[in-house]
């Protein structure tokens, strides 16, 4: 496995022990460190747009942010509805905020980028909210926006939503949930680095091979996620929570995959564009050379890096320009 310079310096950050900790005192100390790594290898964020937080009813009586994020060159009150994306931070379903300084700056740039926007939804984390808790909190805030639109000064019918990992795995239930449900129309789904397969299965396959065995030591960083997310294992082979697995595919919005050359998730994203693709959805799947499933830190020192945001915003915008046609 033969990695960028600062590929290798990031991978090779020394890890300390959390498991002494409680769930709490994890995340704190794990948002800690990722807000260290960003301010460390990534770019500054995009100032050119403005947030604002919303409060989303979800279900069972629980309440969600969803933070919207508005290019500054937009009037919202005078111009016409901008298109809009949600986007859906990773974290293993345990991990992770739309307060984290990576996820913030993804969501600045898309919006500035890709022109649109782009609404973080802070859907509920495992152990505490298992499976399918965060997948309706999803779906809750699509239709959310899309029954508020008009008074967020968006389109309904230029919608599309995308995620990272754990964030992608939601984006592409949630696409799943919608066309069952008679949801929201989402026009495009955006799948980065994407955990598709629960049982673990596929990423094990993957961590056997030569050419990604040397990431076997990172293992736990994808088996503790699936403990905290899956209150029952059986529960890896349902649709909503391993898409790769769901009998029916068809009718699904356009979709763009993006995997890494050295991630343990790669061959399951593959697979599931590969599936998509079969059951007649347009899709287009691109692997990253050299990337790893934390390319998204790495956009100050790394040029894919910054290539992989600018082709993901720029997929975004073509979306809703031929949604717009």
């Amino acid at each position: 496995m033969r990695l960028a310079p600062q590929v290798q310096e990031f991978l090779n950050a020394p890890a300390e022990s959390l498991d002494h900790l409680t769930v709490t005192e994890q995340r704190q100390r794990i948002r800690e460190l990722s807000d260290m790594n960003y301010h460390r290898y990534g770019r500054q964020p995009e100032s050119a747009c403005v947030s604002g937080d919303h409060r989303v009813p979800a279900g069972d009586g629980a309440e969600i942010t969803v933070r919207a994020y508005r290019p500054t060159t937009d009037a919202p009150t005078t111009g016409a509805p901008l298109p809009a994306h949600v986007e859906l931070h990773g974290g293993g379903w345990w991990l992770g905020s739309i307060d984290e300084h990576v996820n913030e700056a993804i969501c600045r740039y898309r919006c500035v980028h890709a022109h649109c926007v782009v609404f973080a939804v802070e859907y509920r984390l495992a152990p505490e909210h298992p499976f399918p808790a965060a997948v309706n909190d999803v779906y809750a805030a699509l239709t959310w926006i899309a029954s508020h639109a008009a008074e967020l000064g968006v389109d309904p019918r230029r919608l599309s939503v995308g995620g990272t990992s754990a964030g992608a795995n939601l984006a592409a239930a949630a696409t799943i949930l919608a066309r069952d449900g008679a949801g929201p129309q989402l026009v495009f789904q955006l799948l980065e680095v994407p955990a598709l397969d629960l049982t673990g299965d596929t990423m094990r396959a993957a961590l056997a091979t030569e050419e990604l065995a040397p990431l076997a030591r990172h293992i736990g960083e994808f088996e503790t996620p699936l403990r905290h997310y899956l209150h029952d294992p059986a529960d890896a082979l349902l649709p909503l929570a391993s898409p790769v697995h769901a009998g029916d595919l068809s009718g699904l919005p356009p979709a763009e995959v993006m995997t890494a050359e050295y991630d343990p998730l790669r061959d399951e994203g593959e697979r599931y564009a590969e599936r998509l693709a079969q059951a007649g959805v347009p899709v287009t799947m691109t692997r990253h050379a050299g990337a790893i499933h934390g390319t998204s830190f790495l956009t100050r020192v790394w040029q894919p890096a910054q290539d992989w945001q600018r082709d993901a915003a720029a997929a975004i915008r073509r979306s809703h320009e031929r949604a717009a046609a």
